[in-house]
């Protein structure tokens, strides 16, 4: 199970140590100063989650019900992991804005594939 995953779940590590770890870690650089970033750093982590999950497991998603209920999976774990931001750390907080930018990253990563689909099987 491991081997098939080990791309999501690398990710997923990143996703739970960036999240979780001390806000002062990620000081602004002063090049860096991008209003919102965070939000585009959410989209950006939840949308290559939900495509290595896809990636991973291309073969089995012969329906779009399937892909959609296994989209269950990184919208639960980004909820997840803001709830325990405001239980578990001193400098983070839960935001609900934080959670709608990880449905957009997934949702833009399910629209994406549902586009490239039918193109990736004539190709096979």
């Amino acid at each position: 199970m491991v081997r098939n995953n080990k791309f999501s779940i690398i990710i997923s590590l990143i996703i739970l140590y960036l999240s979780l770890a001390n806000a002062k870690t990620f000081e602004k650089v002063g090049f860096f100063d991008i209003p919102y970033l965070d939000k585009i750093v959410h989209f950006g982590l939840y949308f290559s989650l939900m495509t290595i999950i896809i990636l991973e497991h291309r073969i089995y998603f012969d329906n779009t019900r399937k892909l959609i209920s296994i989209a269950l999976i990184p919208f639960l774990f980004g909820s997840l992991i803001e709830l325990l931001q405001s239980g578990f750390t001193e400098t983070r907080s839960a935001d609900i804005l934080d959670i709608m930018f990880d449905s957009a990253g997934i949702a833009c990563s399910l629209l994406l594939w549902l586009f490239i689909r039918p193109y990736n099987r004539q190709s096979q």
